[in-house]
């Protein structure tokens, strides 16, 4: 059976590595649990580093959260859809906004649930995806400002989850600026300016990170030591906190070339081949497949061995002259890319598997389907 694992003490290394850095500079964190789609063993393991701010992109993840940590704010990192407020105002105390009427509904339903919902506001910065438009912001505000049963915590955005656009210091310093408009004008206080993400921990390292910047939302950096920029790890930091191990079902030596009349395989592809007539290799057959996990988003622990493709539920390996010493039953271990631990922790046909860097097995959630 496949399995994905999470090393506690790899994860509790990084996190005491972000803290002593934002901790150093005076900035608040909290920590992004959307990779995890909503496992409580796994989000478990988050909130036992002592982590009380932790953002999801879903309204039912917020819910697990709250009930396996009541005291944790919980923050909603996308603009509300309206058929979800109810659900928005009861389970997550922050939220991202761009819509008024939106906001408008939000103020409505907090009312009537005698709470106080935080509302973080999205500006446009240059990657096209969530914001209110720069020059539409005052104007936003002012109807915003004194809506019942809300309160304007930050200003914040998002860069380079979209086209990619990077981070700057330009950027950062005019989110900082906005932030001084609003609260001469109107005489408030807006306690964060929220821009940090993976992508931004480069800035702050540089010492290019602008003071008014106080706020970072970290989920790539914590789990994969990602340096977005260099497009490497932090040195110092674990990019191996998350691993798949998949089974070998089938080891045998085969022709590299195909043979027979070529069609179109499920995909709409029709193979071509650079190997000579005649190569053989080995091929190692895991119990993994597109149905859990793209095969780019792989990474082989082992370089003696190579990702050929993938059908629905089965990946398959060039283990060459198994070199590697691959057996039937073995399990195969990879590294993962961000996308890849997504999907597999969104796959009902994983294990989730929580252990120690010495291996050890410290708790595990069988898969809800086997086969």
């Amino acid at each position: 059976m496949a399995y994905i694992t999470l090393n506690r003490d790899k994860l509790a290394h990084n996190y005491a590595h972000l803290q002593a850095l934002f901790a150093g500079q005076s900035i608040d964190w909290g920590v992004v649990t959307k990779l995890f789609c909503g496992n409580e063993l796994f989000i478990g393991e988050v909130l036992r580093l002592g982590v009380r701010e932790v953002l999801d992109s879903r309204i039912s993840n917020l819910r697990v959260i709250k009930e396996l940590c009541p005291e944790a704010q919980t923050v909603y990192i996308k603009p509300p859809a309206w058929d979800y407020v109810e659900d928005l105002v009861r389970w997550a105390d922050v939220s991202f906004n761009t819509e008024l009427e939106t906001l408008q509904r939000i103020s409505e339903e907090a009312v009537r649930q005698g709470r106080v919902h935080k509302v973080i506001i999205m500006i446009e910065m240059g990657d096209l995806r969530e914001g209110v438009m720069r020059e539409d912001l005052d104007a936003f505000y002012a109807q915003v400002f004194g809506l019942p049963g809300t309160e304007v915590i930050g200003i914040g955005t998002n860069l380079n989850c979209l086209n990619g656009v990077m981070p700057s210091e330009d950027k950062l310093i005019q989110l900082g600026l906005y932030r001084s408009i609003l609260e001469l004008k109107y005489g408030v206080k807006i306690p964060w300016v929220s821009a940090g993400t993976t992508v931004t921990i480069p800035l702050l390292r540089m010492g290019q990170l602008p003071a008014s910047v106080n706020h970072f939302r970290v989920g790539e950096a914590l789990y994969f030591g990602a340096d977005l920029f260099e497009e490497r790890t932090f040195e110092g930091m674990h990019d191996d906190v998350l691993e798949l191990h998949a089974q070998v079902i089938e080891l045998s030596e085969k022709p590299m070339t195909p043979s027979g009349l070529l069609g179109k395989n499920p995909f709409g592809v029709t193979a071509e081949s650079d190997y000579e007539q005649g190569a053989t290799a080995y091929r190692a057959i895991l119990d993994v497949g597109y149905l859990d996990v793209s095969p780019q988003y792989l990474i082989l622990e082992d370089e003696s061995l190579g990702v050929l493709d993938a059908s629905s539920d089965m990946l398959v390996l060039d283990a060459g002259e198994n070199g590697a010493g691959l057996r039937v039953g073995d399990h195969v271990r990879f590294r993962l890319k961000y996308m890849g631990a997504l999907h597999l922790m969104n796959s009902a046909y994983i294990d989730k598997v929580v252990v120690n860097s010495a291996g050890e097995r410290l708790a595990e959630q069988p898969a809800m389907t086997r086969d």
